[in-house]
């Protein structure tokens, strides 16, 4: 089985919508996606992706089925400075790398900073609703690994968001996605490839073998957002 994982196009947060880049893109991953021979489509319920699917979907003849778990993840914390609420990706370095929990995948959840909001109910559901999905095409969760129940060679794809796809990736690989909110970024209409593998009968494992490609971009010499990047140095007026 092949899983693609799509962030949304340039987002328009405001109205939930896309960008006029936004839409640029959407139509050249749309030449891409529609290459592939998929089984079957998922998508966030949120605008941005939902309008990132469109050009695809219509170009297909296709629908997508529509799981509120694959919406930007909606756990959150507690900032411990303001004590407003906030998205637990959202740190600054000097805060995540002095605690080694954060590196764990079985401590992450443990710090204070996640157990002060309901970060670890979201996660749960996110992982509950992917297991689930992945159950329905023939790949159930046993502990660490996936019983082949009817092996397949199908393509699924989501359309979603950077924070969920972490969510995803983390639980498919085991490991924290504070490193993967951290350490990874993927930028709009971004590809993540993930490919089972089952070198014993019967009990496959999902090994990622592309994260964050945007080569339909390039090819079109559309260049690549920033949207979900930070400021490459401090003295620099893009994104703090």
């Amino acid at each position: 089985m092949k899983l693609l994982i799509i962030r949304h196009g340039e987002p328009d947060y405001v109205h939930d919508s896309l960008t006029e880049k936004g839409f640029r893109e959407a139509e050249l991953l749309k030449d891409r996606v529609i290459k592939e021979n998929v089984a079957a489509f998922y998508c966030s319920p949120l605008g941005r992706a939902k309008a990132t699917a469109k050009p695809t979907l219509a170009a297909l003849g296709r629908e997508a089925t529509v799981c509120d778990w694959l919406e930007e993840f909606a756990g959150y914390v507690v900032n411990p400075d303001t004590g407003k609420k906030r998205i637990p990706w959202d740190m600054l370095p000097s805060r995540w790398t002095a605690d080694e929990r954060y590196y764990d995948r079985k401590q992450w959840l443990d710090t204070p900073l996640m157990r002060s909001g309901n970060v670890r109910q979201r996660y749960e559901e996110v992982c509950a609703g992917l297991d689930q999905l992945l159950a329905d095409h023939g790949y159930r969760r046993e502990g660490a690994i996936y019983r082949a129940e009817r092996s397949n060679r199908d393509t699924i794809v989501f359309f979603c968001h950077f924070g969920v796809e972490s969510v995803l990736l983390s639980h498919l690989l085991h490991i924290s996605p504070v490193m993967l909110w951290h350490g990874f970024v993927a930028l709009p209409t971004s590809v993540t490839t993930l490919i089972t593998e089952e070198r014993e009968q019967g009990i496959a494992a999902f090994r990622c073998n592309g994260f964050g490609d945007v080569s339909h971009l390039y090819a079109a010499g559309e260049p690549a957002s920033f949207a979900a990047r930070f400021c490459e140095i401090y003295e620099s007026d893009e994104r703090h």
